[in-house]
């Protein structure tokens, strides 16, 4: 038979920590606790199988359920000695949410539930304190019909304030018993007129209230945009833990608070946190009462006035400190504790890991292994792999204030400040000037490159988290937020307008790429540091990893980025965004235009010197580790002007053809580029441009050779290919450039020629293609694209609802969809790697810095992944992590 209620309290426990996907986490840490002989109040546990049940089951609870939460009731009872809807002696109790992971403040909490008119009256006389009894009922009754009779808390505020004003109090703990009496009267009145039905008062019908509104609100909107920014699946569910309630709220000898063992913020080995005296945990969370801290060393640093915790119930303190050490000791990890003292006697209602700035988990992650708590494998599998980009990216002060226009994707984490601009020319003209702008579009393109890289951050009101800014922004370190759908652009007006408000060209913004968040005005920036425990932790991690990790990148300061980051080489090196320089682009132009390959050869000849020199820098800069060079990819079309007066102006500019350069692009526009003449392709018929670039990268590791005596070995790579014939012609042609560099220069030219695997037939027939590549790299941008039927700046108008409704377990552009996309990586790398062995096998695509897709590149056996240069350790922290499992104790 199923057991679905576990009980706790009174020194025993049917659970443990290890049950924490069965129990939740709080659920397993009371029953730890209580094993410990810390002081729980007794309870019991509503499992996370009822959740899953339930939703199963058409919103119905399994049929013996009832019967056991009557004997857990039941058993309580005994334990605390008291009865629940006793008038004489009542036992009330919380209801409370916890899920396997932590999931602070998303999901719905009931206090001081079994309070009616005949038990306030009890728990008055039995307390000899009326005031705070019907602090208690009018507490109960705000906070349920909130959260289970649909009630809104402003109903009450209303009252409460209008209570306040008739007798000139100005803080809640001077309204009288009878006060309190009046306002529970107001609040039933008012219940009964909003529902037409008076307020429950049989408690067992309260609690089942209770206890259906927690798992109601495992679906809640809040928390599942909270589920799918942590990537916590929604097939877990969440316990429901019913605990005997203890009172904060009984005078100055009683009180609560949250505290953390070590500061969440900086990791320092202090204790931190909040109490109030005489008041219930939603005040302190709430910020209807402002908390003191604990500790009189940080009250003394914060200059305040009044008592710490330490100073007013010093042996309420002690009694604290004890089970700090205790729980950081049996936990090995910073513990985060909700306290209740009530009449000198402190309980403890709950623990768990503290949730912690990036800068904390370093430290107290080096922390805790220096001080052999924990090992140093133990410390890098303790840090968050996604949280480490934090550390590399300005944020916005913690104490700022913010005025939120509107919300997006966070696409690429950091904050900015700048001035908004519509134009990608301007924001290059602002920027050179040294102007902070945020360059807002609707989207962006490759050509919008120069203004991209001139904007301090990038807002756009399409695409999604692997659109073309999100992956610049990334690539580049810029924060970014995309697919802020409530903008409206109105280039004309130079302004964009957002839930009824106007934003202009040259107003003040700043934009959270972290969060999301579109705010008005100058926010604070903050830089945070890396400190010594960064070296340290990633030192550990590169001593554990077994993939190798580069970066995408093409710009000198990018290339050193990466490298200073940590880049073991550069993935991805692409060449097209050399082309948008305003020295080359018109000589770019020149080469689209020309109708003979003669023509095509001379126009290109003037690019040569700027890639040989592009290619040069970049060699230097890395010296002996790898460069991929990926040889152009898009179409010609997006090199050219599109309509009739953009064509003229560059005409003037450059002196072409206006009318030639718009017939060129209409020529060159297609209906769906993506799948178009692009990558290898272009080369097939304009082998010419392939054949300079082969030059560009040959003469320019020549030079390099001749200056240090070792020429560096790059890898060229070939796009698009979906055939063996097509990498086969391709490869022939450029090793006869690298055969005439040599003979030219006298230089020995070691180098690899490989492909990108993106699409599904490349995919399936690698075995034949190996036999030309000396090593296969993944695009997987492409390649889910292709694979799974999405367009990656289209498909955030469903893909959000996609994963709300299980559909897809994740954004597939943000993890590797392992069963599709990870499918034909596996089969591309095995059957390479058969007609091939030894091929090396990396992934460039923007999978290559999330975490989750790096744990599967190394469960295949890729050889590296490659992303950009700001998100270089969170893959090296990720393979570290990945490889774990694998090693020996």
């Amino acid at each position: 038979m199923t057991q679905w209620v576990y009980a706790f309290g009174g020194g025993t426990a049917d659970g443990e920590s290890a049950m924490r996907n069965l129990l939740g986490g709080k659920g397993a840490n009371l029953a730890e606790m209580a094993k410990l002989g810390l002081p729980v109040p007794p309870g019991f546990t509503i499992t996370t199988e009822v959740c899953t049940a339930f939703y199963a089951n058409g919103r119905k609870y399994p049929a013996a359920l009832e019967a056991h939460v009557r004997g857990a009731m039941t058993a309580l009872e005994a334990k605390a000695g008291k009865t629940f809807g006793d008038p004489a002696d009542p036992l009330l109790v919380s209801v409370r949410s916890g899920a396997r992971a932590s999931m602070p403040g998303m999901m719905d909490t009931v206090l001081n539930l079994g309070l009616n008119d005949e038990t306030a009256a009890g728990l008055a006389a039995l307390s000899g304190d009326a005031r705070f009894a019907y602090d208690s009922y009018r507490r109960f009754i705000q906070m349920y019909s909130d959260v289970v009779l649909g009630v809104g808390h402003e109903h009450f505020e209303e009252i409460l304030e209008t209570t306040k004003e008739d007798n000139e109090y100005r803080y809640d703990t001077e309204l009288t018993a009878d006060d309190w009496k009046g306002v529970v009267a107001a609040y039933k009145a008012a219940v009964q007129k909003a529902l037409g039905k008076p307020f429950p008062t049989d408690p067992y019908e309260q609690l089942w209230g209770a206890i259906g509104a927690v798992f109601d609100s495992w679906q809640s909107e809040r928390a599942k945009i909270y589920r799918r920014a942590h990537d916590i699946p929604e097939s877990w569910g969440t316990a429901v833990n019913v605990q005997a309630m203890v009172f904060g709220n009984m005078g100055e000898t009683s009180a609560t608070g949250v505290a953390f063992t070590r500061n969440p913020s900086t990791g320092e080995k202090r204790y931190y946190g909040e109490y109030l005296i005489n008041a219930q945990g939603e005040d302190v969370v709430a910020g209807i009462r402002t908390p003191k801290p604990i500790t009189k060393q940080t009250r003394e640093e914060m200059k305040e006035a009044g008592l710490s915790l330490e100073e007013a119930l010093p042996d309420v303190y002690r009694d604290l400190v004890a089970v700090f050490e205790k729980l950081e000791a049996h936990y090995r990890d910073v513990q985060d504790i909700e306290f209740t003292v009530e009449r000198g006697t402190l309980y403890i209602l709950q623990t768990r890991s503290g949730k912690r700035t990036a800068k904390a988990a370093l430290k107290i992650a080096v922390d805790l292994a220096q001080e052999e708590v924990i090992s140093q494998h133990e410390a890098v599998a303790r840090v968050d792999a996604a949280q480490m980009e934090q550390l590399l990216h300005f944020v916005i002060d913690p104490n700022f204030q913010r005025d939120v226009i509107c919300t997006g994707l966070p696409a690429s984490p950091g904050a900015a400040v700048g001035r908004v601009t519509f134009n990608v020319d301007e924001a290059e003209r602002l920027g050179n000037a040294g102007v902070a702008v945020i360059l807002v579009r609707n989207e962006t393109t490759p050509k919008d490159i120069h203004g991209m890289r001139a904007a301090k951050g990038l807002l756009t009101a399409r695409g999604g988290q692997t659109s073309h800014a999100a992956v610049v922004a990334r690539m580049w370190g810029l924060p970014c937020v995309c697919g802020a759908s409530a903008i409206r652009i109105d280039e004309k007006a130079k302004a964009f307008q957002a839930n009824g408000r106007t934003i202009r060209e040259g107003d003040m913004i700043s934009i959270d790429g972290a969060a999301g968040e579109v705010i008005a005005g100058e926010a604070e920036l903050v830089q945070p540091e890396l400190a010594g425990d960064y070296e340290t932790l990633m030192g550990w991690a590169d001593q554990v990893r077994r993939l190798k990790v580069r970066a995408n990148a093409e710009t000198p300061s990018d290339v050193k980025a990466a490298k200073d980051f940590g880049a073991e080489g550069v993935g991805l090196c692409r060449t097209e965004h050399m082309f948008f320089d305003p020295e080359r682009i018109v000589a770019v132009r020149e080469m689209i235009l020309a109708d003979s390959a003669e023509g095509r050869v001379a126009a290109l000849a003037k690019i040569l010197p700027f890639q040989r020199g592009d290619f040069l820098e970049i060699f230097r800069i890395m010296g002996d580790l790898p460069v991929t060079i990926r040889f152009l990819d898009p179409p010609l079309h997006e090199f050219l002007p599109h309509s009739e007066e953009e064509c003229e102006d560059v005409a003037k500019a450059t002196g072409a053809d206006a009318k030639a350069l718009f017939a060129r692009a209409q020529e060159l526009h297609e209906t769906n580029p993506m799948l178009g003449f692009r990558g290898c392709r272009l080369a097939i018929v304009y082998p010419e441009i392939y054949e300079m670039q082969a030059r560009a990268v040959f003469e320019a590791a020549a030079e390099l050779g001749k200056e240090t005596g070792t020429a560096p070995a790059p890898e060229i790579m070939i796009p698009f290919v979906v055939t063996a014939k097509e990498l086969a012609a391709l490869r022939v042609r450029v090793e006869a450039v690298a055969r005439d560099v040599q003979d030219e220069t006298g230089v020995a030219l070691v180098y690899q020629i490989g492909t990108m695997i993106e699409l599904p037939r490349a995919a399936l027939r690698a075995g034949v293609i190996a036999a030309h590549a000396d090593f296969f790299s993944f695009g997987t941008n492409d390649l889910t694209q292709t694979t799974v039927g999405l367009s990656r700046d289209d498909s955030g108008k469903f893909l959000g609802a996609y994963v709300d409704k299980g559909i897809f377990e994740k954004d597939p552009f943000v993890t590797i969809d392992p069963d599709g996309v990870g499918e034909m990586v596996k089969i591309a790398a095995q059957r390479g790697r058969e007609a091939r062995p030894g091929l090396k096998l990396g992934i460039c695509g923007e999978h290559g810095g999330d975490p989750a897709s790096v744990a599967f590149c190394d469960a295949i056996g890729l050889d590296y992944v490659s992303c950009s240069p700001f998100r270089v350790p969170i893959a090296r922290l990720a393979a570290a992590q990945a490889a774990l499992p694998k090693m020996k104790p």
